[in-house]
């Protein structure tokens, strides 16, 4: 147990670069008119708002809780082409997603995707064969241009020395292909920065409480800060709904009488202790259409995914014992069973996957992205995946730009003229980085450690020199927030004062991995709150 020491009071004083105060934002989303209010903080408002600010519009970000808290940092942390769409033919998708995913870890976020070789186990008696596993493989590396190698097939002894935790009994062959993984809280964070550095006004754990009208058009958005109470409105002169689940919550909002426009598919995963080095993620199928994940993610095993009808609150969603005993039995049909006690598991989450409406089995529905106007000018944006965040983004302005008498395409760039691999902030190559902060500090005292090195580099990129300065100024910042994890205070500092955190659960969930560690003690919790009220 780390031990707590008196909450440190750097960065309480006035300086360049600090975010505005609550209630400054607050009079500033009051006062001015906007071009675009966007509600809802998840990957896909944040994309649209970046696109928006770029394109020249004064926009406005909301979300009633925190940015990407709940389906965007509830993924399976996979930038992926979609191995399983070659089954139902969606070959022009794939191609399409690939190009999103190659864009994202090579030119707009090398420093925050990381990539990730798959081994797809072949077993007797499987839903496919070798031949059928290694042609599709093949090809799915063909549409990425074998940007990643060639899709292959290895032997099991081969696939067995990279995941020694690889369940051989019966295993025919392993199919190979490449793929990328990330933290999706930190993705969808530098996407907000990069929608505030374009222009974007933003405020988290902001509710919407009602809609404001002008002549029967929606115009603006009443709210209600939820760290305080206070209440006040924001006045726009168009409205987006980018709420994910609670998209028809909003719409109903507009409408009172608007039908259902989407379905939910709840998607579970576990988090566990590796028990062994994995160099290789494993992909196995379920069925003809389900694929199980086993992804080594954080110096952890992440495993799932479920898929499954949902029509509960989706502020309710959480993960059963059912979900948990389906992710432990579906994975061990790959994997060895002492990786898969039920007391290596640090933590569970579920997310809610939005899906158009419309018959048939959630694990087959179209991962389309559906753009609607609703009675009273509202636009509604739902569904899509996390890979083709920027893609969606500019959808959405293609959608806006041509609406029915233009009322804002005179006012923005079109989307085509805009830069089309603009990068996240941060980005740097995150060996030099780690490098750099090795060799450099915190001094005086101990360098840093290779792994918080390495942790700040793939998290935050070039901007880790910004946190390694509050180490070097303030010693007990240096210090690791607990011992078996790479994290140290200055992150939650720089959370509060450049992230927009608010509370222990944004911090210790979403701006570090404290939480999915299993490690986020009640000390700590205690520790950050002091430090999240500590503000200048």
């Amino acid at each position: 147990m780390t031990t707590l020491q008196s909450v440190p009071t750097l960065g309480t004083h006035p300086a360049s670069g600090f975010l505005p105060s609550r209630a400054e934002t607050r009079e500033q989303l009051s006062k001015a008119s906007y071009d675009l209010l966007v509600i809802g903080g998840g990957i896909l408002g944040i994309s649209t708002a970046w696109h928006a600010a770029q394109s020249g519009l004064r926009v406005a970000l909301v979300d009633a809780g925190d940015f990407a808290g709940a389906t965007s940092s509830a993924s399976s942390k996979l930038l992926h082409g979609g191995l399983r769409y070659l089954q139902t033919g969606a070959v022009k998708l794939v191609a399409e997603n690939h190009f999103e995913r190659r864009a994202l870890s090579r030119e707009v976020a090398p420093h925050l995707a990381n990539p990730l070789t798959f081994y797809l186990p072949v077993y007797k008696g499987g839903p496919h064969g070798a031949a059928k596993l290694g042609a599709g493989v093949f090809a799915y590396s063909a549409l990425s241009a074998f940007g990643d190698g060639v899709g292959h097939v290895i032997s099991p002894a081969k696939a067995q020395r990279d995941v020694p935790e690889l369940r051989t009994e019966n295993l025919k062959a392993v199919a190979v292909y490449g793929d990328d993984q990330m933290n999706d809280a930190r993705m969808a964070l530098m996407t907000v920065r990069a929608a505030v550095d374009a222009g974007t006004t933003v405020l988290n754990h902001a509710e919407v409480t009602g809609l404001r009208f002008t002549r029967g058009r929606v115009t603006g958005a009443e709210l209600k800060d939820r760290t305080d109470g206070t209440e006040f409105g924001v006045n726009a002169r168009l409205v987006l709904n980018a709420t994910g689940p609670w998209v028809d919550h909003l719409r109903r909002m507009e409408d009172t009488g608007a039908a259902p426009s989407i379905r939910l598919s709840k998607g579970a995963h576990l988090v566990l202790k590796r028990t062994s080095p994995w160099k290789a993620a494993l992909a196995t199928p379920i069925d003809k259409y389900r694929i199980t994940f086993a992804l080594p993610w954080e110096d952890m095993l992440l495993l799932g995914t479920t898929d499954e009808a949902y029509e509960g609150d989706p502020g309710e969603v959480s993960v059963t014992e059912q979900d948990t005993a389906q992710i432990l039995d579906e994975a061990a049909f790959s994997i060895r069973d002492q990786q898969l006690s039920r007391d290596l598991i640090t933590y569970a989450f579920a997310g809610l996957r939005v899906l158009p409406g419309g018959p048939g089995d959630t694990s087959q529905a179209k991962r389309e992205t559906v753009v609607t106007e609703g009675r009273g000018g509202m636009l509604s944006v739902a569904g899509g995946k996390w890979t083709t965040f920027r893609h969606i983004g500019r959808t959405v302005m293609n959608k806006l730009a041509a609406l029915p008498g233009q009322p804002l395409a005179e006012d923005m760039e079109p989307i085509d003229r805009l830069p089309r691999k603009l990068p996240l902030p941060g980005i740097a190559n995150p060996n030099a980085v780690a490098h750099r902060l090795m060799a450099d500090g915190p001094a005086p005292g101990p360098r840093m450690s290779a792994d918080t090195a390495r942790h700040l580099a793939t998290h935050y990129g070039s901007l880790s020199f910004d946190i390694a300065r509050l180490a070097n100024d303030d010693p007990a910042l240096a210090e690791r927030i607990h011992p078996d994890a790479p994290e140290i205070w200055a992150q939650v500092v720089y959370a509060r004062d450049h992230e927009w955190a608010e509370t222990a659960d944004d911090v210790l969930r979403r701006r570090t991995t404290l939480t999915v560690r299993g490690l986020a003690t009640d000390g700590i919790r205690d520790r950050v709150e002091g430090l999240l009220r500590h503000r200048r």
